[in-house]
Parts: C-alpha cells; sequence; structure tokens
C-alpha cells in the first residue's frame, strides 16, 4: 500500500494505492508527502482543464448499492450533472433519493468517481469536500467543457 498526499486546488488530497488500484482519495488536513504517480499526473491534467476522463484503476470499498451508485455517478459525462433522484431512478430504486446522498458521501474517490456531479433537485446539495468545493470542481468543469 502506497499512501500520499498531494496540493490540488481544493486542498491538499490523501491518495491511497493498493497495487495499481486507487482505494482512497480526498481533501485532508495532512501535510505533503508528494510522490509524482499516474493519480497525481492525471489529477494535474484534470485540474488545468486537459482530462475529461481518468485512466485509473479503481477499488473502492463499499455496500453492493454504494458500488451500484458509484458505477452511475461515473457515467455522469464531464461538465454534466444528474440530480440525486435521477440517479435513484436510474438504478430502479426511485425512492431511494436519500440512499444516493449516502452513497455519494461515502466515495472514497473523489473525483475520479465524480460525486460533485450529483446534485440536490432545488439546488447543490451536500458535498463531503464542502460546498465551495463542489462549487469550484462544477464550475471548472463547466468553463472547460464550454471551451472544448
Amino acid at each position: 500500500m502506497k499512501v500520499a498526499v498531494i496540493a490540488t486546488p481544493i486542498g491538499n488530497m490523501r491518495m491511497v494505492l493498493e497495487g495499481e488500484a486507487l482505494t482512497e482519495l480526498r481533501v485532508t488536513n495532512e501535510p505533503l508527502s508528494g510522490g509524482e504517480n499516474r493519480v497525481s499526473r492525471q489529477l494535474d491534467e484534470y485540474f488545468s482543464g486537459q482530462r475529461r476522463e481518468f485512466d485509473i484503476k479503481i477499488r473502492p470499498e463499499g455496500t453492493e448499492f454504494q458500488k451500484r451508485v458509484w458505477k452511475e455517478i461515473s457515467a455522469i459525462p464531464y461538465g454534466q450533472t444528474r440530480s440525486y433522484g435521477e440517479i435513484a431512478r436510474t438504478l430502479g430504486k426511485p425512492n431511494a433519493s436519500r440512499a444516493v446522498g449516502t452513497a455519494c458521501g461515502k466515495n472514497p474517490v473523489w473525483i475520479v468517481v465524480p460525486c460533485h456531479r450529483v446534485v440536490g433537485a432545488k439546488g447543490l446539495g451536500g458535498y463531503a469536500g464542502g460546498e465551495e468545493n463542489k462549487k469550484f470542481l462544477l464550475d471548472l468543469e463547466q468553463r472547460k467543457a464550454e471551451i472544448l
């Protein structure tokens, strides 16, 4: 297992790699520990607007329902959003909006599984990384999507 903390525009991010698979990527208060790797390069490309999709093997730990939610979230195109209710309906569980929100909050590989692209029916909705970071990521993608 390799652990590194890298600097990003939304704060330091802790990444955990088990072999070639990313198992954790989230904002942290931990100090930088550096380490150039495929994940950090792809994050740099994402934040600079040069990357829309990640080519990183992931292995997030969660329940079967959470994994289904994360898979569905991963299919949301760059620069677009879906509501918690839309995700729930797509999964065949139209009354599970809150469960989808809970699964988003437990997403261990932020950005790569873009839970920031899931919004509330009446607004931004929550984000484990903070509302300001969610807004930053959505704005970044919207600006870059318009350019490309």
